[in-house]
């Protein structure tokens, strides 16, 4: 199978995994409201959607929907696959707008506009993988002295992050979490592309787990989730999702980018007008993946401004409580 050939098969993967994904929020939701209906909240503690077949569906399809995004950095660069995760985001949106209908403001259609017209920038000036034949040469790459001075550099930053500001200032500053969650997932990335790559080779005839570089990719990637999954649960337990969200979403793909940069060299080969290109379409997914997070409840409820602005409002019963902000 040729580079590009390689390339299709890693953009379908990628394509496919945003689907699943992004419709898995909306089923879950479905089975999340179903088992409100019928017994304690999941937010208050509550179990019950677990007897909910819908829940499970999503559940299902976030799995299928993470083992295809998994499989397609096997297959095509890094800087191809991860800005298209913002497809996800487009998904859920639209379902929700006609399944749950959650509105989707005017801003929020100009949002999923901009990522798709970012995306097929990014898709069609994509650097073509590199041909690797074994997971040592993977190995090699992730030796070489520039990708060695990322890691002690994402390493330091990591470890200051989490022994002298997570106690200090994570509850208050959100980007000590979600930089954590970001360096470390950029690292994830490469480990997984390698375990991919692995896989990919096995499953053509070239066993790949006899040799120890194999193994200790596997260990990275676990060590790396863990790290990633805590610290992330932190951070939208403490701040506003609709704003940790887009942040963590900049971060992990800037920092990915940057790392596969490093590694396997996807410039080398390139021109400044390509790279220049490419770079254009990550901003402008960035600009719709954040317009669409800014608007996405703009005209489903009344705001706080405007509840408790209101004079009839302000008189009702419920409204005798001190509006609450989130500490970002």
């Amino acid at each position: 199978m040729g580079k590009t050939q390689d390339n299709v098969v890693g953009l379908i993967l990628a394509v496919s995994s945003s689907v699943f994904i992004g419709s898995s929020f909306i089923v879950k939701k479905m089975g999340l409201k179903k088992a409100a209906n019928n017994g304690k909240r999941a937010a208050t503690g509550g179990h019950s959607y677990l007897y909910e077949p819908f829940w499970w569906f999503g559940m299902i399809s976030m799995i299928a929907g993470e083992i295809a995004n998994f499989a397609a950095y096997a297959f095509a660069p890094a800087i191809l696959v991860t800005p298209l995760g913002a497809l996800s985001i487009i998904f859920s949106s639209v379902l929700a707008h006609f399944i749950l209908k959650e509105r989707l403001h005017i801003f929020g259609v100009l949002g999923c506009a901009l990522c798709v017209v970012g995306s097929t920038t990014i898709v069609l000036h994509a650097p073509k993988e590199k041909d690797i034949h074994s997971v040592k040469e993977v190995w090699h790459l992730a030796t070489e002295p520039g990708f060695l001075v990322y890691i002690c550099i994402v390493a330091v930053v990591v470890f200051v992050l989490i022994f002298r500001f997570v106690r200090t200032h994570g509850q208050s500053h959100m980007l000590v979490y979600i930089g954590i969650c970001s360096l470390t997932g950029s690292i994830t990335v490469m480990g997984v592309k390698a375990v991919g790559i692995a896989l990919k080779l096995t499953f053509e005839g070239l066993n790949q787990f006899i040799y120890f570089e194999t193994w200790l990719f596997t260990v990275v990637v676990v060590g790396c989730c863990l790290t990633q999954i805590n610290y992330l649960n932190k951070a939208l337990d403490t701040f506003n999702t609709a704003v940790v969200s887009p942040v963590y979403y900049v971060m992990f793909t800037s920092f990915t980018i940057i790392a596969s940069v490093i590694m396997f060299k996807e410039w080398a080969k390139q021109d400044a007008s390509q790279i220049a290109t490419e770079m254009c379409g990550f901003v402008t997914i960035l600009s719709g993946t954040f317009l669409l997070h800014r608007t996405k409840d703009m005209g489903s409820k009344p705001s706080e401004a405007t509840i408790y602005s209101s004079p009839d409002l302000l008189n009702h019963p419920d409204n005798t409580k001190t509006p609450q902000t989130d500490q970002i």
